[in-house]
């Protein structure tokens, strides 16, 4: 009888730990295998190659032609290769048509490294006969800019010269096409999201923080062997400081004097009391994500509800500041717009801080329009001029300003969360917005503080 009680008992708290996971901690989302991986990526592929036409017609052209040699691949290759094609062969030719004759196609691919290549490709011209052919030489904007100078001087020898005058840049062609985030991406999409929450709600907690003694350095590395043992990967290092007066990344000035270009970095070790912040993102599928988070390192006789008020009112102005973008989001304006109307509600609210969003995706800062840089509240030249488009993911990264009485100090307090495009002029939150501080506890404090939420 007494054993049958305590195996019961023992049920009942391991039951009791499954619903304080599935309840109060984001989860972590295991990839399929590699095949697997390649097919959901490949059917994504062939979906957004399908929709080029339609973005030709959108824009006023007639063909697009993609142009690259192996290992001086354009930026738009990567977008259009396949999952277990790893970089260009030859010479790798891509050749997209608007309105594409009866019964021809609109998709071509050439690999060779002949001067073949160059006659089918005056033949599929002639029997298109495209009065613009748009190819990718933007001199500002990188996703539109990938053609390599000796590869254009390959086309303009070896093309007939009466498709020469025809050839132009445009540069939302490409910018659009690698922007587009398929509905189909969307769910895969969150689960990365989730799993990049619950890897930071991990990392910063005390299951990895030993006040005194775990550094920031530390936790970094902690964070890029999690990425690794998921067999996830990552398109920046995560960055880990504690929050204080000499916050070099909000200011990104180049002016070695000025008291806030000194970033703390390195050895810092993690004390009570610390306000920490990360920036941290994962890659997979082809995707990329991008968060920052804030976390309070709670004293040995401090509670949860004891995190200073100055702190918790920080985390609300940043938050408000969040929803302000969200809503200045209107598909069609240019990211210079979106700034200027965010930053003047931002101080009609009585709020102080900075806005730079990033459009996010196939890359971690995508194709798409600027909406801010730390250095650039004025505008964003080119990249800022370009329209807010649909169906993409961003970025909404940005900092509040907030004094804190309890430090005698302005504070900067970081946010970072990807939205996505829902419909009409409404962006959501890809998994959600941090309204409360990550907590790192005392192993005492945690066991102390277990508690059971209701389903």
């Amino acid at each position: 009888m007494l054993l049958r009680t305590i195996l019961a008992n023992v049920c009942l708290f391991a039951c009791a730990f499954a619903l304080i996971s599935r309840t109060s901690r984001p989860r972590y989302h295991y990839l399929p295998s590699l095949q697997e991986q390649a097919k959901i990526q490949d059917g994504w592929r062939n979906s957004r190659i399908e929709n080029i036409p339609s973005i030709l017609r959108k824009h006023g052209v007639d063909a697009w032609l993609i142009s690259q040699r192996e290992y001086a691949e354009d930026t738009v290759f990567w977008s259009l290769k396949s999952a277990a094609q790893f970089s260009a062969r030859r010479r790798t030719v891509h050749l997209f048509f608007a309105d594409p004759p009866e019964g021809m196609q609109s998709a071509y691919r050439f690999i060779d490294n002949t001067d073949a290549v160059f006659q089918s490709l005056n033949d599929l011209f002639e029997a298109y006969r495209p009065e613009t052919i748009v190819l990718n030489v933007d001199k500002d904007i990188a996703f539109a800019g990938g053609l390599h100078v000796g590869v254009y001087d390959e086309l303009r020898t070896k093309l007939d010269s009466k498709w020469l005058d025809r050839f132009t840049a445009n540069p939302i062609v490409a910018v659009e096409y690698v922007a587009t985030m398929l509905t189909a991406q969307l769910e895969w999409y969150k689960r990365l999201q989730e799993t990049a929450w619950a890897m930071i709600s991990d990392a910063f907690s005390e299951r990895v923080i030993t006040p005194g003694e775990t550094t920031t350095e530390n936790v970094e590395w902690w964070l890029r062997d999690k990425i690794q043992a998921m067999n996830y990967s990552t398109w920046f290092m995560p960055d880990v400081t504690v929050v204080g007066e000499t916050d070099g990344f909000a200011t990104d000035t180049s002016d070695p004097s000025d008291p806030r270009a000194t970033e703390r970095v390195g050895e810092t070790t993690i004390k009570y009391g610390d306000l920490l912040h990360v920036d941290f993102g994962v890659t997979a599928l082809g995707m990329n994500t991008d968060t920052q988070h804030l976390a309070y390192v709670l004293g040995p006789d401090e509670k949860d509800d004891d995190i200073p008020k100055g702190f918790r009112d920080g985390l609300a102005k940043v938050n408000r500041l969040q929803d302000i973008v969200r809503e200045n989001m209107v598909v069609g304006k240019s990211g210079n717009d979106i700034l200027s109307a965010s930053l003047a509600q931002m101080r009609s609210e009585g709020l102080e801080g900075r806005i730079y969003c990033h459009p996010i995706g196939d890359w971690g800062h995508s194709a798409g329009t600027l909406i801010g840089m730390t250095n650039l509240q004025d505008g964003v030249p080119v990249l800022g001029d370009l329209p807010l488009l649909e169906s993409t993911y961003y970025s909404v990264e940005l900092y509040a300003e907030h004094f804190v009485p309890e430090r005698n100090l302005t504070m900067n307090f970081y946010q970072e969360e990807d939205v996505y495009w829902v419909d009409g002029n409404q962006w959501d939150w890809v998994y959600g917005q941090q309204t409360k501080f990550h907590l790192i506890r005392s192993e005492q404090q945690a066991s102390e503080g277990l508690t059971i939420q209701n389903a």
